[in-house]
């Protein structure tokens, strides 16, 4: 994106009335600044006067700093309060209350027109007043793909105005509203090489060499210059090593949470200022219960971002903290939170319970991807909450065309996953049908693929769709996306085929080719517990007296793993497990461990509730034994006694 070239400022005109109005305003908030070095001398004709159409704006600031005191402008290192924030400020002369109207209002507009009226209505505002305009015009004028209306923007009278003003005044500027320009004209894509941008960055500069920086202005130099010169900047190690100087456990939570942002923009894996991080995570724990929404939000996502693995107690704090925050995190916030729970595999029941109230009623006014975030919470979490599925499942229905594809199948999948229809299941597979149909194409081939292997762990086939999954074109541009056709994906690949064959015999349609499927399924999330397996084994051997007649974990021709097989013959006696002839029945026991399950549920997984279908489907009897029926069993004859009625509870005699 071309950047925007202001290198003449000098030139600009400030004939328009509305350009008048906006450089008398803030000329006599900056003229605060300067009566705070010089008291100032009396009001001067030629500074108030009306600008005429021909007048240039370096006549009126000859003479600026003769205009009438109105605001008491900021101290250097006075923080101000943008947008709304909280947190304690300067209130003189009653200033303070109305920059809190300015910002209420500033936020409600959302064009530069509507923000450049508002500004030449304005009578009189501060420095950090109009940076903040310039920081609003930021937000709603720039977008992923640059400017949206730039020579509308660039060539605006007050626009201009501001930054003439902000050029020649830089000397006079609070560091707020100093700093809070420098990042919003970035952000607009000012040119670097501008003699506005020259003006502001020297000002910055001579200002930390001279250390009238806070560590929050510090930082937000740091990140300014992050966005011009990139990490390698050497003001910026400079930056670094003076705020390691500092006094960390005196911090407020806004200084500490500056700085963790500034550090996950120029560090990233957070090792060449590993004591820094350190040190601010002690901090950081003992303050923890003092953190915003906002604040909590940031630091989490600089701990992700800066992979800190070891930071376990401030980790659990901050996830513990972020309970009572749920109802009032922005969108972007709780999806900071929950890629922190996520990353750091950390699992909070009273967060999720927090989750269950604030989701349902709030998901209308979700933005789409904190919806699917919230799904992939619970779908890596194993966290099978009705309320949040069923809301989401409403939501879905009625408005499914604000969903991309990807989040199209991080909110569907995890209902195939957690093995769980909601109450709108017919309505809610009918939208996805004519989703897949209108978007199809749309889909990335892995997306694709999970989407509809989710679907079929909970009976809904695409079989409409299962002749282009199989398609030579299709397979060729699986395998040549990442991750390719690796052994989960091609798992994924062989239980489609397999459901077809078993639970649609009418279709009809293209098969998977051998060379794509695999030997045996691969099911990390519901690995066997070996522990469980051997009591039951004990039990087994108690009930039967030897260890030949039942085996272990063995392989079958369709890919599944059976736990435990017992062979029976036609009259119902056991069958030593290595004989191949006289097999009348198949006993299949599926010792179930808790990671088989919902979490605090006895819900199966997806994964694990096909695998029963299709055993029985190709003959199997299958025998379900749960954790939860047998921890109480701690002797082997309890455990015999279990298996007994449970394999065989219309036969007796078996030893027991």
């Amino acid at each position: 994106m071309a950047l925007a070239s202001l290198k003449s400022f000098r030139a600009c005109s400030a004939g328009t009335p509305a350009s008048r109005r906006v450089l008398l305003a803030l000329g006599k908030s900056l003229s605060c600044a300067s009566g705070q070095r010089k008291p100032p001398e009396p009001p001067s004709a030629v500074a108030v006067r009306e600008l005429r159409p021909g007048d240039r704006c370096r006549y009126m600031f000859c003479r600026q700093n003769h205009v009438q005191l109105r605001i008491q402008a900021l101290c250097a290192n006075d923080t101000a309060q943008l947008c709304g924030d909280a947190g304690s400020g300067p209130k003189a002369h009653g200033r303070w209350m109305d920059e809190q109207v300015f910002f209420r209002k500033l936020s409600g507009l959302s064009t530069s027109t509507e923000i450049f009226k508002f500004l030449s209505s304005l009578e009189v505002m501060s420095d950090v007043m109009a940076s903040g305009a310039l920081q609003r015009i930021s937000e709603v004028e720039v977008d992923e793909d640059g400017l949206k209306n730039p020579e509308e923007l660039l060539e605006s009278d007050v626009f201009k105005a501001l930054c003439f003003q902000f050029e020649y005044e830089a000397s006079k500027l609070s560091n707020a509203g100093l700093l809070n320009a420098l990042q919003a004209l970035i952000k607009l894509r000012i040119d670097p090489e501008s003699t506005l941008m020259a003006s502001l960055l020297s000002e910055s500069e001579e200002r930390l060499a001279t250390r009238q920086l806070a560590v929050e202005h510090q930082c937000s130099l740091a990140e300014s210059l992050l966005e011009l010169e990139g990490p390698g900047c050497a003001t910026l190690e400079q930056i670094v090593n003076r705020i390691q100087e500092e006094d960390i456990e005196n911090w407020t939570p806004r200084e500490m949470t500056v700085v963790y942002k500034m550090l996950q923009a120029a560090v990233r894996e957070g090792e060449q200022y590993h004591d820094l991080l350190n040190r601010m995570n002690s901090a950081t724990l003992a303050i923890a219960d003092q953190l915003s929404p906002n604040f909590t939000s940031i630091i989490l996502n600089s701990l992700v971002v800066l992979q800190q693995t070891q930071a376990v107690p401030l980790v659990i704090a901050l996830c513990k903290h972020s309970v009572k925050h749920v109802p009032y995190f922005t969108d972007d916030e709780l999806v900071n939170v929950l890629d922190a729970f996520l990353y750091f595999g950390h699992r909070e029941q009273s967060f999720t319970d927090a989750l269950e109230t604030h989701v349902p009623k709030s998901i209308s006014s979700m933005h789409p991807e904190t919806v699917s975030k919230v799904m992939q919470y619970c779908c890596q979490k194993t966290i099978l909450s009705k309320p949040i599925f069923d809301a989401v499942a409403e939501c879905f229905i009625s408005d499914a065309d604000r969903f991309t594809t990807s989040q199209i199948a991080e909110c569907i999948a995890p209902f195939g996953t957690l093995n769980y229809l909601p109450p709108s299941a017919s309505s809610l597979f009918r939208k996805l049908e004519t989703v897949l149909h209108t978007r199809f194409s749309q889909f990335q081939p892995h997306t694709l693929l999970n989407l509809l292997h989710s679907c079929v762990l909970i009976q809904r086939y695409p079989v409409n769709f299962l002749p282009k999954i199989f398609s030579p074109y299709f397979l060729q541009h699986l395998q040549a996306q990442p991750p390719g056709l690796d052994r989960f994906v091609a798992s994924q690949l062989t239980r489609l085929f397999l459901t077809v064959t078993l639970e649609c015999p009418f279709y009809q349609g293209p098969k998977l080719l051998p060379k794509y499927q695999v030997k045996a399924f691969l099911t990390p999330h519901c690995s066997l517990d070996f522990h469980l397996l051997k009591r039951v084994k004990a039990g087994l051997l108690y009930l039967l007296k030897e260890r030949m007649y039942f085996a272990s974990e063995v392989s079958t021709p369709y890919f599944y793993i059976v736990d435990i097989e017992i062979k029976l013959d036609e009259e119902g006696f056991v069958l030593p497990a290595a004989q191949c002839e006289e097999v009348h029945k198949r006993i299949a026991l599926c010792v179930d461990g808790r990671n088989r399950f919902c979490i605090n549920s006895h819900n199966l997984l997806g994964e694990e509730a096909i695998k029963r279908r299709h055993l029985q489907l190709l003959g199997y009897k299958v025998v379900q034994v749960p954790f939860f029926e047998i921890e109480s069993l701690h002797t082997s004859r309890k455990m015999a006694e279990y298996l007994h009625k449970k394999i065989f509870p219309h036969t007796y005699g078996l030893g027991c």
